[in-house]
């Protein structure tokens, strides 16, 4: 029918290597390796990470706060109606 996509040209002077599939294991170390890698990752990044989200989280509480006070009725104002 045709040539394949990665036949489309003949290129001279390059070699390729391939492994088949079957050869590969995908999960090879994946718990020995792979566990204790998170956790050495996770020990390096939650000081750079952690304080921007905390600063955040408290100024939005603070932001959230003030404007359910400000959106709340002053019962004081309203003692002479009737």
């Amino acid at each position: 029918m045709g040539k394949h996509f990665g036949e489309l040209a003949k290129i001279r002077g390059l070699i390729t290597y391939k492994l088949s599939p079957h050869e590969q294991r995908a999960y090879a170390g994946a718990i020995s390796n792979g566990i204790p890698n998170i956790f050495r990752r996770f020990r390096e990044n939650v000081f750079r990470v952690a304080p921007p989200f905390i600063i955040g989280y408290l100024v939005y509480e603070g932001v959230e706060r003030e404007h359910h006070r400000l959106g709340r009725k002053n019962p004081a104002d309203f003692e002479n109606d009737q």
